[in-house]
């Protein structure tokens, strides 16, 4: 395997374990790293960043729900406006300038980066 693979890999690892641990956030190091490591155009890396989420969240999803730490009266509700929102943001997504969409997801992760602070 070449050293670019080996790259994909730990950022996958990264993105895999923020996930997991987290119970999310894995596009906030899957995006910048495939904009700046991959060189992915912005609109790319978003969707890519999406796509490989999805199987890492899965994965927590039936761990967490394995465990019972998720109560199944609040996932349906949760699930169906997170459906809705997903489809709407992929929507967006084609439709927007990608200096946009950097910049609305800088904006956002820096709002989630001080509400953790405080």
């Amino acid at each position: 395997m070449d050293r670019k693979n080996w790259y994909a890999v730990g950022g996958g690892l990264l993105t895999g374990t923020a996930n997991g641990l987290f119970g999310g956030g894995g596009g906030m190091i899957a995006v910048p790293y495939l904009e700046r490591v991959a060189k992915y155009p912005t609109a790319s890396a978003h969707a890519t960043a999406i796509a490989v989420v999805l199987p890492a969240t899965l994965v927590s999803a039936v761990v967490y729900l394995f465990f019972g730490l998720v109560p199944f009266f609040v996932f349906l509700p949760v699930s169906l406006g997170v459906l809705l929102g997903g489809f709407l943001g992929a929507k967006l997504l084609g439709k927007l300038e990608p200096k946009y969409t950097a910049i609305a997801f800088s904006v956002f992760m820096l709002i989630a980066g001080v509400r953790m602070l405080l």
